[in-house]
């Protein structure tokens, strides 16, 4: 699906939110990215095989500090 010099990270690639932005919808809260993937500001996913990954944010960095 990638089409760039640098291909971008596949659907199923560890780093798959690496890949550029193809289409961004702010005020709904989702990007399409061109490998394929909706990544939504909660940091939930939806792959292009249809499988839904939860949101997957880390420790707020106060929390670490404590």
């Amino acid at each position: 699906m990638c089409q760039h010099l640098n291909t971008c990270p596949s659907a199923d690639a560890v780093d798959r939110e690496a890949a550029r932005i193809v289409a961004t919808f702010p005020e709904q809260g989702w990007s399409l990215l061109c490998n394929g993937v909706i990544v939504f500001e909660d940091t939930g996913e939806i792959l292009p095989d249809g499988t839904i990954l939860e949101p997957h944010r880390g420790p707020a960095p106060h929390a670490l500090a404590a």
